[in-house]
């Protein structure tokens, strides 16, 4: 398990810095988020800037990486790895996605092209609900962080500096709640494939 400082205060989130992640091995982290994928059933991820490791190609997990010291073969093969996790058909996945995380252009267009493919792909699983907002709707709230809520025990939101884990009952809750507003104005099924097919195209020009 990832040491990890933990707030003064016994509500408080835990606090898993960067840097400490780093030292004690990325590799680690990945088994982390693992067993929390392995222990719950619903879970809803809300991704307003990248694609999260569930829904990335090699390609795009190694361009996540770059900056980041350690052995990448290992991370990546741990989430590749995770990504089984998917095909469980006792857990219910929703993952949200704004058009910038989908067509934020950290590979070539090549290899854009075929992360938006894996985009559409998983969304046809019986296990994934994957929706999309589009830019050119209206959104009243903005989203400022990525975040991941399992089932209505634990929220993981992701921060340039580091990760921190919530379990008081009133902090995930108010993520589920922040999550049910942006499932509001998100796409899914067909709608969103139409969607990743177009912003596929533009990449062509």
């Amino acid at each position: 398990m990832i040491r990890q400082e933990q707030t003064h205060s016994s509500n408080g989130p835990e606090w898993q810095d960067s840097g400490t992640l780093q030292h004690e091995g990325l590799e680690r982290k990945q088994d982390e988020l693992a067993e929390f994928e392995r222990s719950s059933t619903g879970l809803r991820y809300l991704l307003p800037s990248m694609v999260t490791g569930l829904l990335a190609t090699p390609d795009y997990i190694r361009a996540s990486l770059i900056g980041t010291p350690g052995n990448h073969d290992k991370v990546v093969g741990r989430k590749l790895k995770r990504q089984a996790v998917l095909d469980d058909a006792s857990k219910q996945f929703t993952f949200i996605l704004t058009e910038q995380a989908v067509r934020w252009t950290c590979l070539p267009p090549t290899a854009m092209a075929m992360q938006i493919d894996r985009l559409a792909a998983v969304s046809l699983l019986p296990s994934v609900r994957l929706g999309v907002i589009p830019l050119d709707g209206r959104m009243p709230v903005a989203p400022l962080n990525t975040f991941t809520v399992y089932d209505d025990r634990i929220a993981t939101v992701e921060t340039s500096t580091g990760v921190m884990v919530f379990r008081a009952r009133h902090a995930v809750a108010a993520y589920l709640a922040e999550f049910a507003v942006y499932e509001e104005y998100a796409s899914f099924g067909s709608e969103a494939r139409e969607r990743l097919s177009s912003w596929r195209q533009l990449l062509a020009s």
